[in-house]
């Protein structure tokens, strides 16, 4: 996958690299055994609701060279409502929501279960860090105002 980075984050990798390789490193451990198109959904769901524009098109970019469909992609804001999403991904998107936007707290133990018998607990396992891991760089790109990269 391509590098997409912006001045703000250079400086950031720059003046604390252990930080972003730390990052980094979370973000392989979470994506053993999993689909690397199912994973850049839910890093696209979670940039959408931490409102991280940067991390948004970067996972945007990431998910379309994962060969997720673009129909895809123009539904994933209201996937909910949406044909064309397996049951995987709506348990992972609903999981996501949970543990990323303050409003769905409550719903983390019903979206958890609903990944039973989808996932494996392993794979529950790793789907967390991922969403935990996207969540933290949405706070620190937001924070730090990384400007999104372009499009491909």
């Amino acid at each position: 996958m391509t590098t997409l980075q912006s001045i703000e984050f250079d400086y950031f990798a720059n003046s604390l690299p252990e930080a972003v390789a730390a990052l980094r490193a979370l973000g392989q451990v979470s994506a053993r055994d999993m689909e690397a198109g199912l994973l850049e959904l839910v890093k696209v769901r979670a940039s959408q609701i931490n409102g991280c524009a940067y991390c948004l098109q970067l996972h945007l970019n990431w998910a379309r060279q994962a060969d997720v469909p673009q129909r895809k992609l123009d539904r994933l804001a209201v996937w909910r409502e949406a044909p064309g999403f397996t049951e995987g991904e709506r348990a992972a998107l609903a999981y996501t929501e949970a543990l990323s936007d303050p409003n769905r707290r409550g719903d983390v133990a019903s979206a958890r279960r609903a990944l039973d018998g989808v996932f494996s607990q392993g794979q529950l396992l790793r789907l967390t860090v991922a969403i935990a891991t996207i969540n933290a760089w949405n706070r620190i790109a937001g924070a730090l105002e990384f400007k999104p990269p372009q499009a491909e």
